[in-house]
């Protein structure tokens, strides 16, 4: 077997470091729409931010804004009972979207159209037709709009894409991705992930935008074009999947899928075969695999799938004409801030320093593509086309 220091030379070239913010005379004045949980995320990093001052939020039940803003600490932020108030109020230079899914595309289109840089938390949206309001809204405003994907920022996920990008695999051409959870239905804070009116995607839109992430980025987005979608709600459906937190009524209300599958067409003859799951009779759907012309990779999944690298991965390949296998080791983020925080920078730098959005709309709407082609496939019980309108 291969030493992994001798194939990954030419893969592994080091990584540019993120620049340092200079711009200590500008702070940024932020505001935070809806302050479920994910927020705690977000406001926890832009608290270690020296130029960010967290001025404003906004949720629709009356209290949680001020109830959120107390609990970390910071009871002097104005809060509001819906975001259009707040941005008409207020002077803010961005904000971050942490609504549920069904609510992601109007505050994100107001607050661009009122010329405020948007950090949209995942999935993007519920629909593509969202998706592509969401892009014309962004691209008339000028504005940043980053989506939330930390697992891009992990040096894991970045040697998936180097790899490709070495030319190792030579011509990709099928690519075996998902994840899953044995038991894994979010309901930590009620049934706003689970409801048809607020969540409107479940599993397929909660960590399946993860894991078409994860593939999609390290090919270079290539657009899709057809899809053959399945979805299920066996689990979710089920009062005894609930018995054992206390709440078997969840089935009730449970209106999203908790598993998804599909086989997708993508530009350049490359195949994809995805599957994702909150809950199934198995650990995990299996390990991602990225077949190449030159080489194949095989990426670990994990139990309890999040948008992570489950082991040492491995490069099949040639070398002088022997068949062999190259260990890629786990990359430890040491010394580095975390994920999360990496990406609340990465938007804000942008902003400064007049980047590109680190997580562009233009990748993400083919993913939204995707899984909106999912669900519409699977309701046709056929593939379908999938064509993304011209923005």
């Amino acid at each position: 077997m291969k030493k992994a220091d001798d194939v990954l030379t030419n893969i592994d070239a080091p990584a540019e470091e993120a620049t340092p913010c200079a711009c200590k005379e500008r702070r940024l004045k932020v505001g935070i729409i809806g302050t479920g949980w994910i927020a705690d995320s977000h406001i926890m990093s832009y608290k270690q931010m020296p130029d960010v001052d967290v001025v404003a939020g906004a949720d629709l039940i009356p209290g949680k804004a001020d109830a959120f803003f107390k609990k970390h600490g910071m009871e002097g932020v104005r809060t509001y009972p819906n975001h259009l108030t707040m941005l008409e109020a207020e002077k803010l230079d961005a904000v971050s979207v942490c609504t549920y899914n069904m609510a992601h595309a109007v505050p994100t289109i107001d607050a661009l159209n009122r010329g405020v840089h948007v950090l949209l938390e995942k999935p993007m949206c519920v629909t593509l037709e969202e998706a592509v309001a969401i892009c014309k809204a962004e691209k008339k405003s000028g504005k940043v709009l980053s989506i939330g994907f930390q697992p891009r920022f992990d040096a894991n996920m970045q040697m998936i894409k180097k790899i490709v990008d070495s030319g190792e695999l030579g011509r990709v051409y099928y690519i075996q991705t998902g994840g899953g959870r044995r038991r894994g239905i979010p309901t930590p804070f009620g049934t706003t992930f689970i409801e048809k009116e607020t969540g409107g995607i479940g599993a397929l839109g909660d960590i399946g935008c993860y894991s078409l992430d994860m593939v999609l980025n390290a090919i270079g987005y290539p657009k899709p074009l057809t899809v053959s979608g399945y979805t299920s709600d066996f689990f979710g459906k089920n009062p005894a999947t609930f018995i054992g937190r206390g709440h078997p009524e969840y089935a009730d209300v449970f209106g999203v899928d908790d598993f998804a599958a599909a086989f997708i067409r993508l530009e350049g003859g490359i195949i994809l075969d995805f599957r994702i799951a909150w809950a199934m009779n198995i650990n995990t759907p299996g390990d991602t695999i990225i077949l190449g012309t030159e080489g194949g990779l095989r990426i670990p999944s994990t139990d309890c799938w999040n948008g992570t690298v489950g082991g040492p991965m491995t490069l099949y390949h040639e070398v002088a004409g022997e068949q062999t296998e190259t260990i890629i080791p786990i990359i430890e983020n040491k010394g580095k801030a975390g994920l999360f925080e990496q990406k609340i920078r990465s938007f804000l730098d942008a902003i400064l320093y007049n980047k590109p959005a680190p997580v562009p709309s233009s990748q993400i709407i083919r993913n939204q593509a995707i899984i909106d082609g999912i669900n519409r496939s699977a309701k046709l019980g056929r593939e379908i086309e999938i064509n993304i309108p011209e923005i």
